[in-house]
C-alpha cells in the first residue's frame, strides 16, 4: 500500500484524480457483480492491464486467510466441469473467526489433470502450500459423493486422513437423506418412469425461449379466463408467472419444486403440448415426442403419481430444508425427523 501511494504522490494532480476516478468505478463495478451473483467477463491479466481481475481475487483470499489465523477449519471439495469439459475441483473453507460467528469461504478453483484420488490430494497439498494453511489445524472433510472422493480405502477420505486423524469425513446430511429418497423411488418401477417423464416434459416445454413464452401466454390466458368465471381469486403474491424447475438427482428437493410447480401450470403444459404436436413447424421427431408426452401426462395413473410424490417429497422437504440451514438447531431437526417418520408411517398404514 505504501508504494501505491509513492507512486501516486509522483503524477500530477489530474493523473490522481483519474486514477481515483478508475479505481471508484473499478470497485462499484466489482460490487454489482458481487451482489448480482455474475461472473467476471473479458479481462486482461498482462502486466500492462489497468483491470487485472486475479489482483482483485488475490487481495480477497488474502483477507480471508488473515481471518482464518490460527483457527481449526474444515475443507469442502466438489468436483465438476467447465464449459470447455476441463475437469477442475473447487474448495471452500469453514471456519469460526475471532468474533465467534462460523464462516463459509469460497478459496479457488484448481483444474486437475486427472481426478484420482491422488491427483486431488495433489491438488489439496498445493492449494495448502499456496495459501500457508496447516495441516494439523484441518478439524472436517466434506465432498460431493464422487466415487473418487468418498471411497473407503484409497480415497481422498483416507490419504487426508493417513495425515491427520483429526480431519473427520464429514456428509452431508441432506444430501444423504437424498440419496436414501432417490434409492427407494427407483426401486419402483413405476415411480422411476413417472420421474423420468417429468424430466421430458420439462426439457420439451422450456426446449427453447419461444416455448417457454408460449407456456407464460398460454397460463396468463388461463388466469385470465378462471378469474372471470370467478374459479380463483386475485390478490398480492397470487397467480405469478409461470416457471418450470428442473429437477436434478442430487438435490433431490428440486424434484418437489419441479413437481408443485408442474401441478400449478398442468393446464398450460397440457395446450403447449398439444401446440408443439400439431404445429407444422416442428420437426416429425418434435411432434412424436410431443404426443408420447401428451398421451403419457393424460392418463390416470400419471396425474395419480404425481400428487402422491408430492405428498411424500413434501413431508421430507420442511426436514431437508432444516439439514441444510446455517445455524442447525440440533433439537429441531431431530423432532423434524420423528415428524417425518411417523407421516410416512401413518402414510403406509392408511393406505388400503
Amino acid at each position: 500500500m505504501s508504494a501505491i501511494q509513492s507512486v501516486l504522490h509522483k503524477q500530477s494532480k489530474q493523473m490522481r484524480n483519474d486514477y481515483r476516478i478508475r479505481l471508484n468505478a473499478s470497485i462499484d463495478c466489482i460490487r454489482v457483480l458481487l451482489r448480482q451473483g455474475h461472473s467476471f467477463r473479458g479481462h486482461d491479466e498482462t502486466e500492462s492491464s489497468l483491470n487485472p481481475v486475479s489482483a482483485c481475487a488475490t487481495e480477497t483470499i488474502n483477507v480471508i486467510i488473515r481471518d482464518v489465523g490460527d483457527s481449526l477449519f474444515s475443507i469442502l471439495v466438489a468436483e465438476s466441469r467447465d464449459v470447455s469439459t476441463k475437469e477442475q475441483m473447487s474448495v471452500v473453507i469453514h471456519y469460526v473467526d475471532s468474533s465467534g460467528h462460523v464462516n463459509e469461504r469460497f478459496i479457488g478453483i484448481e483444474h486437475l489433470t486427472s481426478t484420482t484420488s491422488l491427483s486431488l490430494k495433489a491438488a489439496i497439498d498445493k492449494m495448502f502450500s499456496r495459501y500457508n494453511l496447516s495441516r494439523s489445524k484441518l478439524r472436517g472433510q466434506g465432498f460431493d459423493g464422487t466415487s473418487n472422493m468418498h471411497g473407503k480405502f484409497n480415497g481422498l477420505k483416507a490419504l487426508i486422513l493417513k495425515e491427520n486423524l483429526c480431519a473427520f469425513y464429514i456428509h452431508c446430511f441432506a444430501h444423504q437423506l437424498q440419496l436414501a429418497l432417490i434409492a427407494v423411488a427407483k426401486k419402483n418401477l413405476s415411480i422411476s418412469n413417472f420421474f423420468r417423464v417429468v424430466g421430458d416434459v420439462l426439457n420439451v416445454v422450456g426446449a427453447s425461449y419461444k416455448r417457454s413464452d408460449l407456456l407464460r401466454e398460454t397460463h396468463s390466458n388461463f388466469i385470465v379466463e378462471a378469474l372471470e368465471r370467478g374459479e380463483i381469486s386475485s390478490g398480492h403474491g397470487l397467480n405469478q408467472e409461470p416457471t418450470l424447475q428442473r429437477a436434478g438427482d442430487t438435490r433431490w428437493g428440486s424434484h418437489y419444486n419441479s413437481l408443485i410447480s408442474l401441478i400449478s401450470i398442468f393446464s398450460a403444459v397440457i395446450d403447449v403440448l398439444e401446440i408443439i404436436s400439431e404445429d407444422d413447424s416442428s420437426s416429425p421427431d418434435q411432434k412424436i415426442e410431443a404426443f408420447n408426452l401428451l398421451e403419457s401426462v393424460l392418463l390416470f395413473d400419471f396425474a395419480f403419481n404425481l400428487h402422491l410424490m408430492k405428498y411424500v417429497l413434501g413431508i421430507s422437504s420442511e426436514l431437508s430444508t432444516s439439514l441444510q440451514k446455517k445455524d442447525q438447531d440440533i433439537v429441531n431437526t431431530m423432532d423434524l425427523l420423528q415428524i417425518c417418520k411417523h407421516r410416512l408411517q401413518k402414510m403406509r398404514d392408511d393406505s388400503p
